[in-house]
């Protein structure tokens, strides 16, 4: 007779293989027809918000991984908050005004020039819509839930309505500004460019120092004597419009064959060296308050110019006499302003010399600045040149130099909103990354006036018209209007009317006795778009300030930051409750992702190859608070431990399918199971625990470190290992057999919604076919209750130390098969010797079952110093549970299958 048909094997349709590129895409077509989005809400109404607002992400080509892997955690957030028991709105939003879509749409062949203001900016919007829709598409493939039918986009009417009642509001409050004051500008894209779009990059620049010869030295200094200046911006000479010292330093002035130099008295001999020059004797020492006032003959241009005192001066380096130029660096604006001395650009808009640099009008910056130092040369000015390499500010998006330049700009004042955004900080928000308060409270506690211009058409129009002498109107009619225009119509109203026919019907202004007005042609800052986004939460009653803001590290510069200057500037708070950043995804050896490099990788190629849970399982097994190594390698480690899991799940599901186990009728009950599977279910329920507390602390990588430590050591490696043989052999209905099956059934109950907020497709694939006694959906569950068990610490305690017993057990049966002893464990006697305590822990554990536990055939159990012998176990090997007992029928069977054969023949002999 062929045993094997009597044996209870695992039957589940629950596939090995996932081939979740093929089955996820249907498993998304039943969540989008069952109106997933809202049954989740319905199911969890009533129970408190959780509230995470969405940082736009930038409407321009697919999602990179990067981003990818931003949405995939704050899937988990909201999944996982949801099944901790709270109601989890969720829209999400998409950024869409600034440069990259102009440059995009221009790259397509749309000539801007050809088209009015108004129809290009409709070319950009629909391009923006374009990408919204792939870009979201892929969103909804990774699993994302969130309200799609309903997101928020910063080029909507009344996204863009709100927006400038948000620029109302701080103007009114004399928050805005227009003032002449040097910005970051790119002159390859003529725009200015924020500071939270600034990165710093080593380059290589000729840098000079160069004679100014004294014109004045009230009665310090003499014609003979020369200030000594050090620049690495050459091309800024034109501009300069006076020296700074510091007032309390002291300056020495030397005597060299080059004149008299006047430079710090500690930099003496490291300068003369670096100008080859000889020491002739220092003629005077004095502070730099006592030269204040002196003046010294401008170098290109025909004017003197003069010598003031700055607290911005080192003596770090330089020559500690600095040279200033008011239009091309804040300092030197600064300085200059204090001493009434406005501003002078000597570049133009496209990064060329205008008519203020004299003979070099005309240049590009880069090429004036050899130009300088070859006329420095000529003069008789120039004492050395050479090439240094230092940190240079660069546009991140071209990746190219930005300079300084005094432009008229309209600026937010940081200083009126400093100490509440402060406060903020330190006393009202939650910060989850351990640098997080500290860098956001230097970057407003250093940060200057936010410059909101931009020289752009695709953006929201900064609300401003013009009197017709130039003078701004600043009222709340007027500002009310032109939202409730841009609600009717959107911004492309501002780029179609004329400024008179944009302010409210029968407005006067007697500034404007010809009623001739003007308006504004710059666009804000997109930073202040998103920075409005939290408008959002309140226009849709979702929670403000919401719970949570989680973008990249580098928004702590960006999108925190503008947020919370625009929500303390009009409403007095933060906008969120709590902040969480997450590092860069880069490649596996941690190198940046770079097109030319060649290692950028697709999250879509991982999708279409592996499936999105094996992407999201990547996404939930890294360290998101650190960088993220993303590549070949990295994904075929997360799919050996994908495989693990799905093979634990089909092993628990073969096993309490529908036709053997109805959890309704053959549930064991905690209290009526043998003390191996209490132990076991102990242990779950601090699994539970560990994960409820994990998710809500963000911490997803701890949660995968619980739930796969579980699921290998304690359930594949141990308990299923053992319980197989009950499982099979046993006859269906045999009491201790529906104990193990109680077991399986909870751990199965319990995993699939621990792993559903992270294996959002397969943990639903696990649900469809699962007796389980809950919802349609796993995700419309909830986690598993902590329970209370009156021995936890016992049990938790005995399974350890049985596990300890095991584990000398399975290395010295793994030894005697090296040694070819036995084939496999069930060939195995084993003598086993321990300690009384350890000896009655498993003979009150297991009984009679000791030689099942530890999977072999024979047990001699004594008491002593612990030892481990395997010998050959005696017997016969019963064909049908290939266990060695001395004790067999005619057939050769153990007196165990021996009793379960004759209960076989009698069910099927009726």
């Amino acid at each position: 007779m062929d045993y094997k048909d009597t044996l209870n094997m695992p039957n589940t349709d629950f596939e090995m293989r996932g081939n979740l590129a093929q089955k996820e895409p249907g498993i998304l077509k039943n969540w989008q027809q069952d109106n997933y989005y809202q049954s989740l809400l319905k199911h969890h109404k009533g129970q408190k918000a959780f509230i995470l607002h969405d940082g736009p992400p930038y409407a321009n080509g697919n999602l990179h991984a990067g981003t990818a892997m931003n949405r995939t955690i704050k899937d988990f957030i909201i999944r996982s908050h949801a099944m901790s028991g709270y109601y989890t709105p969720f829209f999400p939003g998409w950024d869409t005004h600034g440069l990259p879509i102009e440059n995009a749409i221009q790259k397509l062949g749309v000539d801007r020039k050809a088209l009015s203001a108004a129809e290009f900016r409709r070319k950009c919007e629909e391009y923006a819509h374009e990408q919204i829709a792939q870009q979201m598409e892929t969103e909804k493939r990774l699993g994302q839930i969130a309200d799609y039918e309903h997101p928020y986009i910063t080029l909507k009417k009344e996204f863009e309505a709100r927006q400038i009642q948000s620029f109302a509001t701080m103007a009114l409050n004399g928050m805005i500004f227009q003032g002449l004051k040097p910005v970051y500008w790119s002159p390859y894209n003529e725009t200015a460019v924020a500071d939270s779009e600034i990165v710093y990059k080593d380059v290589k620049d000729a840098t000079i120092y160069l004679k100014f010869p004294i014109a004045d030295g009230k009665g310090v200094l003499g014609a003979d004597d020369n200030f000594v200046i050090w620049t690495t911006t050459p091309w800024t000479i034109p501009s300069n419009m006076a020296v700074s010292v510091h007032p309390d330093l002291e300056y020495a002035l030397v005597k060299t064959s080059a004149g008299n130099l006047i430079v710090l008295a500690k930099f003496v001999d490291r300068l003369l060296e670096k100008f080859n020059l000889e020491n002739l004797g220092i003629l005077k020492t004095f502070t730099g308050k006592e030269i204040e006032g002196a003046t010294y003959h401008h170098v290109v241009l025909d004017k003197e110019c003069p010598c003031l005192l700055g607290t911005h001066v080192t003596d770090e380096d330089g020559t500690g006499v600095v040279h200033t130029a008011g239009g091309h660096g804040m300092d030197d604006y600064l300085v200059c302003m204090k001493n009434g001395m406005p501003p002078i650009c000597t570049v133009d808009e496209r990064g060329y010399m205008n008519a203020e640099a004299g003979s070099y009008q005309g240049m590009f910056f880069e090429d004036c600045s050899k130009a300088i130092i070859h006329d420095m040369s000529e003069k008789g000015y120039l004492l050395q040149v050479e090439n240094i390499t230092h940190s240079y500010p660069h546009d991140d998006r071209l990746k190219k130099k930005v300079i300084f330049r005094a432009v008229k700009q309209w600026f937010c004042s940081i200083e009126r909103v400093r100490e509440k955004a402060l406060d903020e900080i330190n006393n009202h928000v939650k910060w989850h990354n351990s640098f997080g308060q500290k860098r956001m409270n230097n970057m407003i506690a250093d940060r200057g006036d936010w410059c909101i211009s931009r020289q752009r058409l695709w953006g929201v129009p900064i609300p401003i018209i013009y009197c017709e002498d130039n003078s701004p109107i600043m009222e709340k009619e007027v500002f009310d209007h032109i939202a409730e225009l841009m609600n009717e119509y959107g911004s492309n109203v501002w780029f179609e009317r004329e400024a008179k026919d944009l302010l409210p019907e029968g407005y006067t202004n007697e500034k404007s006795p010809n009623g001739e007005f003007r308006k504004e042609t710059d666009i804000m800052d997109v930073w202040f778009d998103s920075g409005s986004s939290w408008n959002e939460l309140i226009a849709r009653g979702d929670g403000y300030p919401c719970d949570l803001y989680f973008e990249g590290s580098d928004q702590y510069r960006g999108w925190f930051n503008s947020s919370l200057i625009v929500s303390t500037a009009v409403n007095g708070t933060a906008p969120y409750k709590e902040v969480l950043s997450h590092g860069y995804v880069v490649d596996s050896k941690g190198e940046k992702m770079s097109k030319s490099v060649g290692n950028v990788v697709n999250p879509m190629d991982i999708i279409n190859q592996n499936g999105a849970d094996v992407f999201r399982l990547w996404a939930m097994s890294s360290d998101f608070k650190e960088d993220l190594k993303l590549g070949p390698s990295n994904i075929k480690q997360v799919s050996d431990q994908y495989r693990k899991i799905r093979n634990t799940f089909r092993f628990l599901l073969g096993n309490v399918n529908g036709e053997d186990f109805n959890p309704s009728t053959d549930m064991v009950a905690f209290e009526d199971l043998e003390r191996v599977d209490q132990q076991v279910l102990v242990l779950l329920n601090d699994l539970i625990a560990d994960v409820r507390k994990d998710v809500l602390e963000y911490n997803y990588l701890s949660a995968n470190k619980h739930l796969m430590y579980f699921m290998v050591n304690i359930l594949s490696s141990y308990y299923c290992d053992f319980t197989k043989d009950i499982l099979y052999v046993s006859a269906k209905g045999d009491r201790r057999r529906r104990q193990v099956q109680s077991v399986y059934w909870n751990c199965a109950d319990a995993l699939v919604k621990l792993w559903a907020p992270f294996l959002a497709f397969t943990a639903e694939e696990i649900w469809t076919h699962f007796s389980h006694l809950g919802a349609n959906s796993v995700h419309y569950e909830e986690f598993p209750e902590v329970k209370e068990y009156a021995e936890a610490e016992i049990l938790r305690d005995e399974i350890k130390r049985l596990l300890e017993v095991r584990a000398l057990v399975t290395k010295a049966n793994e030894e005697a098969r090296n040694e070819k002893l036995i084939a496999s464990s069930q060939e195995a006697k084993i003598l086993l010797t321990l300690p009384k305590e350890e000896k009655e822990l498993v003979e009150k554990n297991l009984g009679a079952a000791v030689a099942q536990w530890l999977i072999v055939s024979q047990v001699e159990l004594v008491e002593g110093e612990t030892a481990v012998k395997v010998e050959k176990a005696s017997g016969q090997k019963c064909p049908r549970c290939w266990n060695y007992d001395e004790h067999v029928d005619e057939n050769g069977l153990c007196p165990r299958c021996h009793a379960v054969m004759e209960g076989y023949k009698l069910i099927h002999q009726n």
